[in-house]
């Protein structure tokens, strides 16, 4: 985050009024309100530090939390790293940013968590590391597990020979193939649409024997950080949940190769798709059931369309800690609040909108007006409007009108309307649907309200608004 802590004007808002999650203890002192988390149940994060707490120096803690785009599952990630900081070393990846989202197999993430650990403690102290490398033996047992794949070890021999020349290590010692090896499989878990199938297939079939090699790996990293800071790993996987990749692969991960997460002795957090969560397949997971956490979204209305009051203010909070509230015209703050669900994403981007239209305006007393909400909502709608399409992506496939007549029924609060079936996975999945407080309560988004509206399957009002709409 820049310098600028709360944008007293419109030019300062993109500066602090942004979608990315809270990621530095400076960032959570600064923009992190409690009253967003008081709405939602009982405190995840107290749950999971409670949970590392009991499992340090013990058997491995695993668990994985899930929540719609945008409610803040990383900001609270990062708000467990310092709960639990006395004690762990947290290594964070993104399944978006160091794998192929669309391609990534079960084997990649196993590497990737090998190779974080191996370079992590490797690193001072003073960096987060240990100071110290893992023994020749625990290297080598990884390189061995290529001992077929002849292109794959070549490959890393000259990446260890380019990387180690004239400034690090002797290229023939073990750390040295390690480094190349780990910097080569990197590039291609980026690009795994390239990989041979018989590749794939290969490793697949000795992921057992890749397992039992990275935990005696796991074993010698935490002992070294141990010794060192006297902590242990704590391995923290995201992005599986985005909306680019699709279900398959995060299946295959924590379903079908679950023995990955079951069986390998590391402290783990995934964050994993809440349509996964839900489905039947749920009760396969790696994980006990009650280290499956969700992270529900933030009313702005009741059950009977009522304006939440607490769920509000807890969003007005959120706002006032990053702006001055002034630069809203009058009732404007209160119309992107309900128009955002009480999803922050949703809401930033439609302040960030909003504000810049003010500015291109030259606004009068440089406050967003009723313009240039409305345009900022109409954008949001018609995106949201878009994702009740069909997806070409999505399996089973499921028609507009199967999705219209399920979120009138949940706008209705209709008896067994929240089965989980594959249309609500669907409508959870784009946010049309979202899930309250901790008593697994459902409801339609606002601008989905107003949609269906525009779709005359709710009915306008002559006079006033819509319940739990927008307009």
């Amino acid at each position: 985050m820049p310098e600028i802590r709360r944008a007293m004007r419109l030019e300062d808002i993109y500066k602090t009024i942004s979608p990315e999650p809270l990621r530095t203890k400076e960032d959570l002192d600064a923009y992190y309100r409690v009253e967003i988390n008081e709405l939602r149940g009982p405190d995840k994060i107290r749950l999971m530090k409670l949970g590392l707490e009991r499992a340090f120096g013990s058997l491995p803690y695993k668990a994985f939390l899930m929540g719609h785009s945008g409610v803040g599952k990383s900001t609270e990630i990062t708000r467990l790293i310092n709960e639990v900081t006395d004690k762990y070393q947290a290594i964070r990846f993104s399944a978006t940013a160091e794998l192929d989202p669309i391609n990534f197999q079960p084997f990649d993430i196993l590497l990737l968590m090998m190779a974080e650990l191996v370079e992590r403690t490797a690193k001072p102290r003073e960096e987060g590391g240990a100071g110290a490398k893992p023994s020749d033996d625990r290297l080598k047992e990884i390189w061995d597990w290529f001992a077929t794949e002849t292109e794959t070890r070549k490959k890393a021999e000259e990446k260890s020979a380019r990387l180690s020349a004239g400034v690090g290590p002797d290229a023939e010692s073990w750390w040295a193939k390690a480094v190349g090896l780990f910097a080569s499989l990197k590039g291609e878990m980026k690009f795994a649409s390239a990989r041979e199938t018989k590749v794939v297939t290969y490793r697949l079939s000795r992921l057992s024997d890749l397992i039992e090699a990275a935990n005696r790996l796991v074993l010698d990293c935490n002992g070294l950080l141990r010794k060192a800071v006297r902590k242990e790993w704590l391995i923290i996987g995201e992005d599986f949940d985005k909306a680019g990749i699709p279900l398959q692969g995060p299946e295959n991960l924590f379903v079908t190769y679950g023995n990955v997460i079951k069986n390998l002795g590391a402290h783990m957090i995934f964050v994993i798709p809440i349509t996964l969560g839900y489905s039947s397949r749920a009760g396969q997971f790696p994980v006990p059931s009650d280290h499956v956490h969700i992270l529900p979204d933030t009313p702005v209305f009741e059950k009977d369309h009522k304006p939440h009051t607490k769920g509000r203010a807890s969003v007005r909070a959120v706002l006032e800690a990053r702006m001055s509230l002034d630069l809203f015209g009058a009732g404007q703050l209160e119309r992107v609040i309900v128009a955002s669900g009480g999803n922050l994403r949703d809401l930033f981007t439609l302040i960030a909108q909003a504000s810049d239209l003010a500015i291109l305006r030259e606004a009068p007393q440089g406050r967003i007006g009723e313009d240039d909400v409305s345009a900022a909502i109409q954008s949001l709608r018609t995106e949201y409007e878009r994702r009740l399409g069909e997806n070409p992506y999505e399996t089973p496939q499921v028609s507009y009108e199967d999705k219209a007549k399920r979120l009138v029924r949940i706008y209705k609060n209709e008896p067994e309307s929240d089965t989980t079936d594959a249309v609500l996975y669907s409508l959870l999945r784009s946010r049309a649907v979202q899930e309250f407080n901790g008593e697994r309560w459902f409801g339609v988004h606002p601008l989905v309200v107003d949609v269906l509206v525009s779709h005359e399957r709710i009915p306008r009002r002559k006079k006033g608004s819509v319940p739990g709409g927008t307009r």
